[in-house]
């Protein structure tokens, strides 16, 4: 393993080896916990965000689990993809799963914000259909073998997102910015994610940390491919509703326990979604996090004891 740190100071820096049609690509990931504990709890971030971004929570819980965070394709410390069409959740997937291969979890608990959380309903509507595909064979893998989804949490994202959010997130992903001082640069931070809600300076400083990085001129730009934005260039509406529908069939084939948190200002799910996704979830409970919009940091005390008392009791 690459260590980037000890368990004192910060998480732990590795890479796993992904593919996409276009060729393969290193996908990075920050681990915290004792590496030979197979308790694993994977924690997915949003679009524009890294793995980093969930130092906090892991943390908090890293006494009872091996906490993975990736840096998502195209993010953070991973590569970028050789052909950006792939910027996807089917991609995202495969990604994931070449990763969960690595870490062979005894049991897989998730939490996903916003994009993470798409990313864990299509493994999960991925692996249903996988299972409902195999053909019985004498050396098929025993149940004890299969993919050992736990519990999830799906931070402020669900089957449905509102077109509005989508499109204002569309808005600035794909935009050029450059800032000379990193003092812009979190200015940038304060304004771009109002809807994290309220936070320290040094909070938004440590935010804009991740969100950026300095070139080798002294500039500060932001920290992922700007090409993840090209495939909101060819979204319609239309499209997105035809996604949903594989997203809710997906999301209702998650094994476990669901929690579901929303920003209680949050434009991307409504009140509405989240009714339906307990309705038609038996393990679904539901918390919202008053002040704030998409999406809940996990940074803050009360944010973290709401996922470590869902996770662990």
């Amino acid at each position: 393993m690459n260590s980037h740190s000890d368990m004192r100071s910060g998480p732990r820096l590795d890479y796993v080896m992904c593919a996409s049609p276009a060729g393969t690509h290193r996908m990075a990931y920050w681990e915290w916990g004792d590496p030979t504990n197979h308790n694993i709890l994977l924690c997915v971030h949003g679009l524009t965000r890294s793995g980093r971004d969930f130092d906090a929570l892991a943390a908090a819980l890293s006494s009872h689990y091996r906490v993975v965070c990736p840096d998502v394709v195209g993010r953070g410390s991973s590569d970028w993809l050789l052909d950006p069409t792939y910027y996807a959740v089917p991609q995202y997937v495969a990604d994931m799963l070449t990763l969960i291969a690595r870490l062979q979890p005894t049991t897989l608990d998730w939490v996903g914000t916003s994009m993470g959380g798409l990313i864990a309903m299509g493994l999960a509507g991925n692996v249903a259909l996988s299972a409902q595909l195999r053909m019985p064979h004498p050396l098929s893998m025993p149940s004890s073998q299969q993919l050992p989804l736990g519990k999830l949490v799906l931070n402020d994202v669900g089957p449905a997102l509102n077109w509005e959010g989508i499109q204002r997130i569309g808005d600035y992903v794909g935009m050029p910015v450059q800032f000379a001082s990193f003092d812009e640069a979190v200015a940038s931070v304060r304004q771009t994610l109002a809807g994290f809600g309220p936070h320290s300076d040094a909070e938004w400083a440590d935010m804009a940390r991740i969100a950026f990085v300095q070139t080798d001129e002294g500039a500060w730009v932001k920290h992922y491919d700007l090409r993840i934005a090209l495939p909101f260039a060819t979204q319609t509406e239309a499209a997105m509703q035809m996604a949903e529908q594989l997203l809710w069939q997906s999301y209702q084939h998650w094994p476990n326990e669901l929690l579901i948190m929303r920003g209680q200002e949050s434009d991307l799910l409504s009140t509405d979604t989240v009714q339906r996704m307990l309705n038609l979830h038996h393990a679904a409970r539901s918390v919202e996090v008053a002040g704030v919009g998409h999406a809940p940091t996990l940074r803050h005390a009360d944010q973290i004891a709401t996922v470590k008392q869902f996770l662990i009791g």
